[in-house]
């Protein structure tokens, strides 16, 4: 939330958009900055409560509608967008700002700016995808990690990631699962890992492999950005 707030104080001005405004915090930050703010959000009941948390900031206004279908009036300067999940799978923030990056000034900016993802395989013992959260489930990581996709927010990005990726093992074991770990980039300069609150790394279980050092893995990856967990497919096979 420091890097959010840095980036905000410092980026803030004319109109902004907050998408997927929640609680409202963020645009809080940009008010002092800002001459209009639209914070958006599409759940009823925390629209409602952003209302509340916000009523005393006159340059808020606060809509209860989806971003993505949303025809906005003026176009944004800035445009916050903090729909994040671990390699933006479970949450809206690719396909909302593909709708929306229509009503970006040309010399507008986006918070946050893009993603880093990495991935390596790990020995765990699960059957169902899932989150480490405070060190659980437990896993040792057994290849070189692979940074395999940067996404610029700025730019149209296609929902569907679909790529065979080559990944190198550095210690024997059993690969069982494959791990993703994202990297915000809030602007170029701010730079946040995964936290338990923002994008904690997502464990994938696959077949079980046998590996030795050295050994090169093919996994071939896909999944929808905003699609669910359950758009997740994963599948990976010894090939040196």
């Amino acid at each position: 939330m420091a890097g959010f707030y840095e980036a905000i104080k410092k980026n803030a001005k004319g109109i902004v958009y907050d998408l997927g405004a929640g609680s409202g915090i963020l645009s809080k930050w940009a008010a002092t900055n800002a001459d209009l703010i639209y914070s958006v959000e599409s759940n009823r009941s925390i629209a409602a409560s952003t209302r509340i948390n916000l009523k005393d900031l006159e340059n808020i206004e606060v809509i209860n509608a989806d971003a993505s279908k949303f025809s906005f009036s003026n176009k944004a300067d800035v445009i916050i967008c903090e729909m994040l999940d671990t390699a933006l799978i479970d949450e809206e923030q690719v396909p909302v700002l593909n709708s929306v990056r229509k009503y970006l000034k040309d010399n507008g900016i986006i918070i946050p700016c893009g993603i880093i993802n990495c991935i390596e395989p790990v020995q765990v013992e699960t059957e169902h995808i899932c989150y480490e959260e405070e060190g659980h489930p437990k896993n040792q990581v057994l290849g070189e990690p692979l940074f395999y996709s940067r996404i610029n927010f700025m730019n149209h990005t296609e929902e569907t990631f679909t790529e065979s990726l080559e990944i190198k093992i550095k210690r024997s074991g059993t690969v069982s699962g494959v791990k993703i770990t994202t990297f915000t980039l809030i602007t170029e300069d701010i730079i946040c890992g995964p936290t338990p609150m923002l994008n904690p790394p997502l464990i994938i279980p696959v077949e079980k492999n046998k590996v030795y050092k050295s050994n090169i893995m093919q996994l071939d990856l896909s999944y929808v950005m905003g699609g669910g967990l359950e758009s997740v497919n994963a599948r990976i096979e010894k090939i040196h």
